[in-house]
């Protein structure tokens, strides 16, 4: 298969793997001469485009000197860790994107492992070599001390290094000459990269790494070929390489190969080649498709385990129905299981009543784009806070740790360590990177929950902070997440600028007036630890002698206004999120106040 690459670009999120990706699309033909194409156009889903960040691996493939190169996007963030796993076993080596002035990066670190543990050939590319603060040499250092430190071999060790400007669409073999074009990259992964070594002989044999769906043909299984040579309405047979799932048999009523941003029906692909198949109804991630006269399950690779959970149950809140399409535990649970046959590093179980459900995954972002995707296909229900999942080692309580890599200026580097000191967080080190300071420690995940938001205010929004699973380690003790408690409405109506102006005294509100709200919804944040109701619907009592605009003009402070991720960072342990397409609605797990104080009582 020598007329054939395929290669993989892993990296940190925002080191731009996919501005390259582009760049390569463009140079490599994709695209005609006058077409218009948009900005990271891998990034098609409308969630990706909006935060500026790949959530799902996307396969691509170009044609260079009468050579195909298969090439596969990957996320960049630690949350999205599980994609990148399981497409690296679809390659034969990878591109390694490393920014030249933040440097490698924890998922820098992450990836790099899993792919010199597969041994593929790495091509180092340093990127935004035109960035101003850009200390491209300092950063070739750290490469290659990363590389040392994660065992690789002489070979790789040896890997090929090249200086790129994704966004200009250049590349050179030196750091201190801006190439003009993307031939030198384009010659490393042809020479470097090593064509699939595949028997095309032999029987069928074809790993799923990755599932698509679409509406008319159903689940697209997407995979390698290993050995032999598929062919349209071949019989097949569907096999688990852990006999957990019967074999059953399929035919291939579709073949798809991969050819710019589009997939080509084809009549036959022989091994080596990344195709696209559809035709089986409930296939999933890590099957193997095989010759019914051959039946040879591969082993698939071992997924990272989750790290936190959340609830998620049907709406049980007094506005329950009125916003949603699908509202029910039987939608929840379809809506939910349809989601782990396409990722597989998320985990959904029973959760204690018939209508809840625990759903784990690699982070809270991780967890957030599910919440959010599902909200925008009409899913109406309520999630709890999260938290971590510990596990028993040795007879001791252990618990995931983290490793936090922060860029800030030197003047926040009192507010950080004191601040990471109160989560229990161990600095590891300290090191000046021109006006700014790197610092990494070790944190317990439950320590992150609620940081980010006070980290971009103790930094001005300057601070850079990313996180990774590290390790468990026993338990750390205490951590107190919140310092104040809640502003909770009294009674069910509608906020009017009366009844909010007396509540804002008590903290700060995240509602305006005409917002709907019902007895025992969050309204603010108190500056006290305790909750305090407020009733935010209370009118002014009109008489002979007090007239509707009598007093001075209401002044109202805006209300704080809270995104997805800084809701379920705000939850306490006795509130939930009220998801509706329309709302997010901050509540007590108990409504009814007496009820609520009866409980705390109780507690105490």
């Amino acid at each position: 298969m020598n007329n054939l690459r395929n290669i993989a670009i892993i990296a940190h999120v925002d080191h731009g793997k996919t501005t390259l990706v582009d760049e390569m699309l463009a140079q490599g033909g994709a695209f005609r001469e006058n077409q218009v194409v948009m900005d990271r156009v891998m990034d098609s889903g409308d969630l990706e485009r909006e935060r500026g960040i790949t959530i799902l691996s996307k396969n691509t493939a170009i044609h260079y000197n009468g050579i195909k190169i298969n090439i596969v996007d990957t996320p960049g963030h630690a949350d999205f860790g599980g994609e990148v796993e399981r497409v690296l076993k679809m390659v034969n080596g990878v591109l390694l994107l490393v920014d030249a002035a933040e440097g490698p990066m924890p998922q820098t670190r992450f990836v790099l492992q899993r792919a010199l543990a597969l041994g593929h050939r790495v091509i180092v590319v340093i990127n935004k070599i035109d960035r101003p603060d850009a200390r491209i040499h300092e950063v070739i250092d750290e490469v290659l001390e990363l590389l040392l430190e994660l065992d690789a071999t002489d070979e790789q060790l040896d890997s090929p290094m090249l200086f790129c400007s994704a966004k200009k669409g250049t590349a050179s073999y030196s750091p201190d000459a801006e190439g003009t074009d993307l031939r030198p990259l384009f010659d490393t992964i042809v020479n470097y990269v090593q064509p699939p070594v595949a028997d095309t002989e032999g029987p069928l044999q074809l790993l799923v790494s990755s599932v698509d769906y679409n509406e008319y043909v159903g689940r697209i299984a997407i995979g390698r070929i290993e050995r032999g040579i598929i062919r349209q309405n071949q019989e097949i047979v569907v096999c688990d390489y852990n006999n957990e799932r019967p074999t059953k048999r399929a035919k291939a009523v579709s073949l798809y190969l991969y050819d710019g941003l589009s997939k080509v029906p084809v009549e036959e692909a022989p091994a080596g080649d990344i195709v696209a198949l559809s035709g089986i109804a409930d296939i999933t991630i890590g099957d193997t498709i095989c010759a019914p006269d051959c039946v040879d399950p591969l082993p698939f690779v071992q997924i990272s385990a989750p790290t936190i959970e959340m609830t998620f149950s049907v709406n049980n809140s007094p506005f329950a129905g009125q916003e949603g399409k699908f509202v029910t535990s039987r939608n929840l649970r379809d809506r939910l299981m349809r989601e782990t046959l396409k990722d597989v590093s998320l985990h959904v179980t029973e959760g204690d009543t018939t209508d809840s459900f625990n759903v784990a995954g690699r982070g809270e972002m991780h967890l957030s784009i599910l919440i959010e995707t599902m909200r925008r296909e009409g899913y109406e229900f309520q999630v709890s806070p999260p938290r971590v999942l510990n596990k028993e080692i040795d007879g001791k309580l252990c618990e995931p740790i983290e490793r936090v890599v922060i860029d800030v200026p030197d003047e926040n580097i009192g507010s950080v360590i004191e601040k990471m000191g109160s989560r229990k967080g161990e600095l590891l080190e300290m090191t000046p990177t021109g006006t700014r300071t790197r610092l990494i420690f070790l944190v317990p995940s439950r320590g992150l929950f609620g940081y980010r938001n006070e980290f971009l205010s103790d930094t001005r929004g300057e601070g850079i902070m990313n996180s990774i699973f590290e390790c468990y380690s026993p338990f750390k003790g205490e951590i107190v997440r919140r310092t104040g408690g809640s502003l909770v409405a009294f009674e069910t109506g509608e906020a009017v600028s009366y009844g909010l102006f007396n509540a804002q005294e008590r903290g700060v509100l995240f509602i305006g007036p005409g917002t709907k709200v019902y007895a025992g919804m969050v309204v603010g944040l108190s500056p006290k630890p305790e909750d305090i109701t407020v009733n935010v619907c209370k009118r002014k009592q009109l008489t002979n002698m007090r007239a509707a605009g009598s007093d001075e003009a209401l002044r109202l402070t805006p209300p704080r206004q809270l995104s997805l991720e800084q809701m379920l960072e705000f939850l306490a342990d006795d509130e939930i999120l009220e998801i509706t397409p329309q709302s997010l609605r901050l509540r007590k797990r108990i409504l009814d106040h007496s009820l609520r104080m009866k409980a705390l009582k109780g507690n105490k």
